[in-house]
């Protein structure tokens, strides 16, 4: 079932400009999370559901992302994203428990989630540089924090859909190579402003799955699971490869 975000996206600029403060939250888990947030939300509330789940601990690596100048719009692509689509949508049968808020007023602090994390789950830090790719993969049992700073999109509505496709590849590639299968993503992202908007010649209708879109929380559990993610070499220098994206997923639209 799928059911309509928006009738005709920026129809009237009184719809568009209501949105463009606004940017989406995702998070999803190979845990339990157990927990509901209304799709338009402030920041603090997001973030104080966040940080009330994450201070119980409840994985061996959390992956805290950061993807400056987007908007919901940005994932309407039915190609956009496509992996990060996938884990929040359900289609990953590994992934328990999953999060999203479509429209976000504000920014929700990853620095603050890394510190407590850090503080309460005694978790190293892990900074991925995502400019080359690379990092060091340390293949024990203590829990770590993987620190993914993506850079703003640019204001190209083509360049932006590619762009984010790379960052999608990227960060399912690091999902791959780590060593336990208990992890949690922590996906936040900033509004972009005026002059980083999507350009479009013409207004745009896109739909989301009911996934993402429901006025109702959205928490998916899947139990009774027994897959192991895969393990990487000990202490082993990665470089990402050029995964290809799953072409077959939508992630917004039909």
């Amino acid at each position: 079932m799928r059911v309509p975000l928006f009738g005709a996206l920026a129809l009237s600029a009184s719809i568009g400009n209501a949105f463009r403060d606004t940017s989406p939250f995702f998070m999803f888990s190979t845990s339990e999370l157990l927990t509901s947030v209304p799709q338009i939300a402030p920041a603090s509330t997001v973030q104080e559901i966040i940080v009330s789940q994450l201070s119980e601990c409840p994985s061996e690596t959390y992956i805290v992302v950061t993807q400056p100048g987007v908007h919901a719009e940005d994932y309407s692509d039915r190609y956009a994203a496509s992996h990060l689509r996938r884990k929040v949508s359900g289609e990953d049968e590994r992934i328990r428990s999953t999060m999203s808020v479509m429209d976000v007023l504000g920014d929700v602090d990853a620095e603050k989630i890394v510190e407590v994390v850090g503080d309460k789950c005694g978790a190293a830090l892990l900074r991925v540089d995502a400019a080359t790719g690379s990092f060091t993969i340390a293949d024990d049992p203590k829990p770590r924090i993987v620190i993914v700073d993506f850079p703003s999109l640019p204001s190209s509505r083509t360049e932006r859909a590619s762009k984010l496709k790379d960052n999608d590849v990227f960060l399912s590639s690091i999902l791959d190579l780590l060593p336990t299968s208990k992890y949690t993503v922590i996906y936040t992202t900033t509004a972009s402003s005026a002059h980083e908007s999507p350009n479009s010649a013409e207004p745009e209708v896109y739909e989301m799955d009911t996934t993402f879109s429901s006025s109702q929380s959205h928490m998916g559990i899947k139990r009774d699971l027994g897959v192991h993610s895969k393990r990487a070499d000990d202490n082993a220098n990665v470089t990402l490869p050029d995964a290809p994206l799953f072409e077959k997923y939508q992630y917004f639209t039909p």
